[in-house]
């Protein structure tokens, strides 16, 4: 199992569960991050803060911690 967060740069992965609870699940989401959904991701900040993913043809910036609540194949 692997999150997000530790996904490569230039990967595409599906979401298979989100973690987390109340407000901030909510937060990923609105974003269009639900389950069987494609992601890919563009780039990395060299502090790792934030994610740069392709959700639905959408550009989101994802912060770390957010990302580590989003399980992926």
């Amino acid at each position: 199992m692997k999150t997000l967060k530790e996904t490569a740069v230039g990967e595409t992965v599906t979401v298979k569960k989100l973690t987390g609870d109340g407000p901030v699940k909510r937060r990923i989401m609105d974003m269009g991050l639900t389950k069987g959904v494609e992601v890919f991701v563009r780039k990395v900040a060299p502090l790792g803060d934030p994610v740069e993913v392709t959700v639905r043809g959408y550009e989101l910036s994802i912060r770390k911690a957010d990302a580590e609540m989003v399980i992926v194949e």
